[in-house]
């Protein structure tokens, strides 16, 4: 297989900035240049001369016109096109991806997003001209969308390309200058991203910094003035401190415990085959998986044959031996999701491999509240089942623990699913079927509370990146209708003020 980061022969025109930890900008995919970042002593942070660098570009107002935004657009849609096959081998270096579900996932998506956001981004950059009081109908009321500046995208492994190119994609439409952390856990997409995304961007508004948990510390320090991130709600609250230091508004794309409410009345082998393909997608290995199903003994009973029979025709007799199934991303996360098997009994699956950090397609029963699996988010393929007695008690207990990323519910009673989306709280909400809501440009993705904060995808990235600016550019003349606020006051400029500047509730109607 050929080595998927050969450096290319020739840098093109534009290359963007890679910083290494520890280190200054290096080139194109080059070797990685040693020493330190030039740095003001007083500040005495390794990546304040970058930061400076990108905000300098972006007050020279390079990233703001329309064409410089779509260009750098259109150079993502090269670097997808022509990396194809190298994001394919990375991601199965770091974690068996197979190539279908990262094609799927890292490519596919990717490009609809950006496509999305090249057909429509003139439309989204325009002024929003708004309602006016009967006092400035002469006057123009905008919103105006600016950037924010110098942003931050701290992606994570899981899908290590989609979750910074996603964010990527809206933070230069909204003309921001950008650095880009990838993880440093899939070292061989991140390996990618830091050689051979920078070629494509300009590299006085865009870097790429590879770093670990202590260089990542040491980046946030500076002040940026929007940071993005995604990952785990213990990390995210480090980062939202260190973000509160600088006043810096943040997008928290955490997780969580995603709940899949299973009804009495529903299509089993439908049920089994949607859950199971949700579940066990990237190995489990999926922010908005569902990570238990809920139901009634009764339905647990008849799920398991069917959940069973999903598997073998989705993974084969054998997981281990299937193209289609992933692994584990690491020793660490193996042995975490390895520990969470003594839960309730394994009545699928359970085999392990340390060596492939090859856990298979499981599923356990009559799993107790209390059991290790429902402390944590499984993130990885082990999917528990507590049993409930009816939809009110699977209520009951969504709604008292942290509110997810997303909510499922299956039933061929839609007034079932309709009444689980009414009374439970999450990020999103699918109903008869699993991760389908996050391939939908028109659906905003995020969390709340505990599952995150902020929302992305398709126009809502590019309002994430936007700061709205509220806008008046009012007429010089007319200075008889402004006198009504000036002092001196008197009851009948407080009366013509009213009825200038009132608003009133539809319906109702003054007595003269």
């Amino acid at each position: 297989m050929q080595h998927p980061h050969e450096p290319p022969v020739q840098q093109p025109p534009g290359c963007g900035k890679h910083i290494p930890a520890g280190g200054h900008g290096g080139g194109c995919g080059g070797a990685i240049p040693k020493g330190p970042v030039v740095c003001s002593p007083v500040c005495g942070n390794p990546y304040a001369g970058l930061v400076s660098h990108l905000r300098a570009a972006w007050l020279s107002g390079k990233t703001r016109p329309l064409e410089y935004r779509l260009a750098q657009l259109e150079a993502l849609g090269r670097f997808l096109e022509e990396k194809k096959q190298d994001i394919l081998e990375a991601t199965a270096l770091d974690m068996g991806k197979p190539s279908f579900e990262a094609y799927f996932t890292e490519i596919l998506l990717c490009k609809n997003e950006l496509n999305n956001t090249l057909n429509n981004l003139s439309h989204w950059m325009k002024d929003e001209h708004v309602d006016k009081n009967l006092v400035t109908q002469l006057d123009s009321a905008f919103i105006r969308k600016d950037p924010y500046g110098v942003v931050l995208i701290i992606a994570p492994w899981n899908y290590p390309i989609h979750l910074f190119l996603v964010p990527l994609i809206g933070a230069i439409a909204a003309g921001n200058c950008v650095v880009v952390k990838p993880s440093e856990i899939a070292k061989n997409t991140e390996r990618l991203v830091a050689e051979v995304l920078t070629c494509y961007l300009d590299s006085d508004c865009f870097a790429v910094v590879t770093a670990g948990v202590q260089e990542t510390t040491r980046l946030l320090e500076n002040k940026f003035d929007y940071i993005f991130f995604t990952g785990s709600p213990s990390v995210g609250r480090i980062v939202m401190t260190a973000a509160a230091k600088h006043l810096t508004p943040v997008t928290l794309e955490l997780g969580g415990k995603n709940p899949c409410y299973v009804s009495d009345t529903c299509d089993v082998q439908n049920v089994a085959r949607r859950v199971a393909w949700g579940r066990f997608f990237n190995a489990g290995q999926t922010c908005i998986a569902p990570d238990y199903i809920l139901c009634s003994v009764e339905m647990q009973d008849k799920l398991m044959p069917a959940l069973r029979e999903a598997i073998t025709e989705y993974f084969g007799p054998n997981p281990q031996e299937s193209p289609d199934f992933a692994r584990i991303v690491g020793d660490k996360q193996f042995r975490r999701v390895r520990a969470l098997l003594c839960s309730g009994r394994v009545a699928i699956g359970g085999q392990t491999d340390e060596k492939e950090r090859y856990i298979a397609p499981t599923v356990l029963a009559d799993v107790q509240p209390s059991d290790p699996a429902m402390q944590e988010e499984i993130f990885g393929p082990i999917l528990p089942i507590v049993v409930v007695a009816d939809m009110d008690e699977a209520i009951d207990f969504i709604n008292a623990r942290p509110r997810p990323l997303a909510v499922y519910a299956f039933s061929c009673d839609s007034k079932v699913v309709n009444q689980v989306l009414e009374r439970t709280s999450s990020g999103s909400f699918c109903g008869n079927d699993t991760l389908m809501q996050v391939t939908l440009t028109s659906l905003p993705f995020g969390g709340i509370g505990n599952s995150g904060l902020g929302k992305y995808h398709g126009k809502f990235t590019f309002d994430t990146f936007s700061q709205h600016r509220g806008c008046l550019h009012r007429n010089m003349g007319l200075e008889a209708i402004n006198s009504l606020r000036y002092p001196p006051y008197n009851q009948q400029k407080l009366g013509l003020m009213t009825a200038t500047f009132e608003i009133k509730r539809r319906g109702m109607c003054t007595l003269l």
